[in-house]
């Protein structure tokens, strides 16, 4: 009951308490509750006749870590004591030194001072983006293509493996009390799990042997070290085994990640993802040294351009190391003999599919089919042999090759011809000499990597490329070392430790970055690289050089050597390459002020930008042709075709023809001898009088100059491609038949119809007697010298044979003069008559003399009496009209100019018809099918478009073009970065 009062009493205290706190109020103790009066005045008098209570001290707390308040003061009131409380001052205290208030504001200081503290650390930290590239890109592409969880549930668990692995605990503690006897075992142990890396990479446990060091123990003690020996070696095994298993897990991850890889490749192959790969950047790179190499360097320009240079005495396998790099047998094959006889530059990059193709060819080779690499070897072998000019052995000019495949490396690699000691028969005398400066020439390059193949299988006395790569790199700051055919010097060398001297770079007088070892087949030629990459590896998980620590794990095959050579070329390509875009923007910049100063006023135009405007000056110049008129035409056919047949008409047709005085015989010769004529002659003469002249107007359009436009530098490819075109041009083969019919037919006419075709006849007739007139005037003077007047005002003088041939002129002139109608020959009494009366005045002749001059003078006499005709003919017309009937005068020899006339006209015409619709278009057609050859035909440029303008053209071009290639290649290797 007491407990029940107490409780209620004090709900009330507490209710009142409550509702009025802070305010000043009456409230008499007495009313309260005993228990009540008792917490809020312990003292008061109603109160001191009762026992005295606990001295219980009812302190008031604040928020401030229960800081007790000050004690309040009683105050005397009607009722008893009430206490007096300064509220504001308490307010103000708790609300300044509220607790939350100090924690926030020490969050809010602490988080500032952190953050800065942590900024400034930051700070001083280095920056490791610049090392990225050490670690391969395709690990921090690693989670787009595997599957990182379904890899982890694949995986076993801790316990599983905890399972596996021996009780490391209890062994340590049994080696633990027995340190002092058995330490070198508890050391063995400690080597067993050190080399438990290179027993992971060889991927099979190897036997490992154990010897016991200390002597000094006793029997007791040596029975418990084999024990512990065996112990050792249980635990070795299940070591070996755990890593066993791993190693398959990690190799079928590899085939997956492969696989996962090319479908990427493939994908991206076909433009379903436009993300850019590593082959476009080797490939960027690839087109710059493809430049380079065709680059003539006329103004000093350097390519100091990093590539990888494989180098090698020959048969040391080079090429095979260059096959396993690139996983397939592309290069010829040999036993013995030199199969690299030019410099072959092979570009690999990263693809979906294995292949090779040539930088000039767009054929793929499939190297996956034994076919293609059969037709790929046999490609290479017949390049090489095209390359090599007649009476030398090897050849300076590079054949450029690009492998794509998965999980190849990136790199361009040169392989060289193999170094030679000794000229054979069937070489050159300068192939060592040539072989030499070759390799020089690669190797000079101070950002080139010299890939040293050194076989390993022979003497190391014998190397004859360590000496020169020595001489290139002295202190090996860019140099690989390679040693071939491992598996046969471990079991030929007496003493292994040759061999670890050579790795480790001592016994050989040369400097590297690295020493590899390496198997590159049993020497089997028709080996698969899956074959010799399989025996590669089982050699060395075998290899006692490995299990004696005397190779390590990361100096042996060609996996690794491909790797590290790639790391070294990306690296050295990094490094250098904006060097080298630096030095050509300079050689830019001085081929560009050269060409400002000398050909201010000139467009850069290269050697192609050249050929083209030449293409099109030649085809304007062939149109050109077309626009001849056809008079122009038949006027020069028609002269040129009369020059031609003139001395046959004149000799062997009209001079015959008029010995005799009876028109009906003279006519019946013309017409006997002009068939003859038309059908053997004629028509091939005026097909070749054609073709002359169309050659001669497009040689007078190829060569005319046009003023201020000519350049003469086209004049070389102008009188090339002209005699080229000509050349090739054949005339249409029934032009003859055609042309024959219609010149027999014309020569078959005989009618005049007009006054004026009259006239043109005689005015042609005396045209031609003239001429020939002249002719034989001249010849006459050279025979007999010159006359009188010539004598005495040129002071000449005739010569025996002159003043000979001068007398005899004069005798035979007065034969001529006694018989005008004498016949065209002179008679054998004639000729007696002659040299008697030559002998009389003491002139001695010969009688074929008298008869050479006869005919020089009776020519001279005929033509005269002929032209004579020709004026009595001008009024003959009429006595032609009625052929010649009751007339004295006959005009036969006119009908036959007249006829000769109008055969030529005609001739002419057809040969123009011929020309202009048929033979022009042919001609323009070859001229076109020549330039295209040109074009095609970079050494028929070269050599028809010379001069300093062009090469310096051409150097501005080049060096524009490496310049712009090498700066897009350097933002995206940036990119990639």
């Amino acid at each position: 009951m007491w407990r029940t009062r107490a409780a209620a009493a004090c709900v009330i205290c507490r209710s009142l308490a409550n509702s009025n706190y802070g305010i000043k109020r009456k409230s008499p103790l007495q009313n309260l509750h005993l228990v009540s009066r008792s917490i809020h005045h312990p003292y008061h008098p109603s109160l001191k006749f009762q026992r005295r209570p606990l001295r219980i001290s009812l302190q008031q707390f604040s928020s401030l870590n229960r800081l007790p308040l000050r004690k309040t003061k009683l105050l005397n009131v009607k009722y008893g004591y009430q206490s007096y409380r300064n509220f504001w001052l308490a307010r103000l205290a708790s609300r300044l030194l509220k607790i939350r208030y100090l924690i926030l504001g020490s969050a809010v200081g602490g988080g500032y001072t952190a953050k800065k503290t942590y900024d400034q650390w930051k700070d001083m930290m280095p920056d490791l983006d610049e090392y990225k590239w050490i670690i391969p890109d395709f690990i921090w592409e690693l989670d787009e293509h595997i599957d990182l969880e379904k890899l982890i549930k694949a995986l076993p668990d801790a316990d599983d493996l905890a399972k596996l692995l021996p009780d490391f605990e209890k062994i340590g503690e049994s080696f633990t009390s027995l340190k002092g006897i058995f330490s070198p075992g508890y050391n063995l142990v400690s080597e067993v799990i050190g080399a438990s890396d290179l027993l992971l990479l060889l991927g099979t446990p190897g036997e490992t042997a154990f010897r016991a060091t200390d002597q000094g123990y006793d029997s007791d003690k040596q029975y418990k070290k084999v024990s512990d020996k065996e112990k050792i070696d249980q635990l070795q095994e299940e070591l070996l085994r755990t890593q066993l298993k791993y190693q398959r897990m990690l190799e079928r991850l590899e085939k997956e990640n492969k696989e996962l890889r090319k479908l990427v490749l493939q994908r991206d192959d076909k433009g379903i993802h436009q993300r850019k790969l590593k082959k476009s950047l080797i490939d960027m790179y690839s087109e710059v040294l493809d430049i380079l190499s065709d680059y003539d360097a006329s103004y000093n320009t350097q390519d100091h351009l990093p590539r990888v240079v494989v180098v090698g005495d020959q048969s040391a396998g080079k090429t095979s190391v260059l096959e396993m790099i690139a996983q397939a047998r592309i290069f010829p094959r040999g036993s013995g003999e030199m199969m690299t006889r030019s410099p072959v530059k092979v570009t690999l990059s990263e693809g979906p599919h294995h292949v090779a193709l040539f930088k000039d060819s767009s054929r793929e080779f499939d190297l996956t089919k034994e076919e293609d690499l059969a037709a790929l070897r046999n490609e290479i072998e017949i390049r090489m042999r095209n390359s090599v000019k007649e009476g030398c052995t090897v050849s300076t000019e590079t054949i450029s090759l690009s492998v794509k495949g998965p999980g190849l490396q990136r790199m361009v690699l040169v392989d060289l011809p193999g170094v030679i000691s000794t000229v054979t028969s069937g070489m050159a005398p300068d192939t060592k000499e040539t072989i030499f400066s070759i390799s020089k020439a690669y190797m000079q390059n101070p950002n080139a990597i010299i890939l040293c193949i050194q076989d390993g299988s022979v003497d190391a006395e014998r190397s004859i490329v360590t000496d020169l790569v020595s001489q290139m790199d002295p202190q090996g700051k860019r140099t690989i070392f390679v040693l071939t055919k491992v598996d046969l010097a471990e079991k030929n060398v007496a003493s292994p430790s040759r061999i670890q001297q050579i790795i480790e770079g001592k016994l050989f007088p040369m400097k590297a970055l690295g020493y590899f070892a390496v198997v590159t087949g049993k020497g089997n030629s028709s080996e698969s690289i899956e074959s010799i990459k399989e025996y590669e590896e089982e050699f060395f998980q075998n290899s006692k050089l490995l299990k004696t620590c005397m190779l390590k794990a990361h100096q042996v095959t060609t996996k690794n050597l491909s790797l590290a050579v790639s790391d070294c070329f990306w690296k050295m390509v990094r490094e250098s390459v904006e060097q080298q875009a630096d030095a050509f923007k300079a050689t830019r910049f001085n081929l560009e002020t050269e060409w400002k100063n000398n050909y201010p006023r000139l467009r850069e135009l290269d050697r192609n930008e050249l050929f083209e405007k030449a293409k099109n000056e030649i085809l304007d110049e062939v149109i050109s042709l077309t626009q001849v008129t056809p008079k122009h035409w038949e006027e020069i056919l028609q002269k040129t075709l009369w020059e031609r047949v003139s001395t046959h008409v004149i000799e062997n047709i009209y001079l015959p023809a008029a010995q005799t005085m009876n028109s009906g015989t003279f006519n019946t010769t013309v017409d006997i001898k002009l068939k003859q004529w038309t059908d053997k002659q004629l028509p091939n003469k005026a097909v070749e009088v054609a073709w002359e002249t169309l050659q001669e107007e497009f040689s007078r359009f190829m060569t005319e100059q046009k003023g201020k436009e000519h350049d003469d530098i086209f004049d070389k490819l102008k009188q090339a491609v002209k005699e080229e075109s000509i050349k090739r041009h054949k005339w249409n083969e029934r032009a003859e038949d055609s042309l024959r019919v219609i010149q027999h037919n014309a020569l078959e006419d005989r009618s005049i119809s007009d006054k004026q075709q009259w006239d043109a006849a005689i005015h042609f007739m005396e045209e031609t007697l003239q001429s020939r007139l002249k002719d034989t005037e001249s010849v006459i003077e050279d025979m007999v010298g010159p006359d009188w007047k010539k004598r005495w005002l040129y002071w000449i003088g005739r010569t025996k044979e002159q003043n000979i041939r001068n007398e005899t002129k004069n005798e035979l002139e007065k034969l001529i003069k006694c018989n005008e109608e004498h016949a065209a020959y002179l008679a054998n009494d004639e000729v007696t008559t002659v040299r008697k009366n030559l002998e009389a005045r003491g002139i001695t002749v010969d009688p074929c003399l008298i008869k050479d001059t006869w005919h020089q003078i009776y020519r001279r006499y005929f033509l005269k009496t002929a032209l004579n005709h020709c004026n009595l003919c001008r009024r003959g017309f009429y006595y032609y009209q009625r052929h010649f009937v009751d007339s004295e005068l006959e005009c036969n020899d006119i009908v036959l100019f007249w006829r000769i006339q109008r055969m030529l006209a005609i001739t002419a015409n057809t040969l123009r018809q011929q020309l202009t619709n048929t033979e022009v278009r042919r001609l323009e057609k070859n001229v076109k099918e020549v330039l295209e050859d040109f074009a095609e035909d970079n050494e028929k440029k070269v050599k028809l478009l010379t001069g300093k303008r062009v090469q310096l053209a051409e150097d501005l071009k080049k060096v524009r073009e490496i310049q712009e290639k090498l700066e897009a290649f350097i933002e995206a290797l940036h990119q990639e970065k």
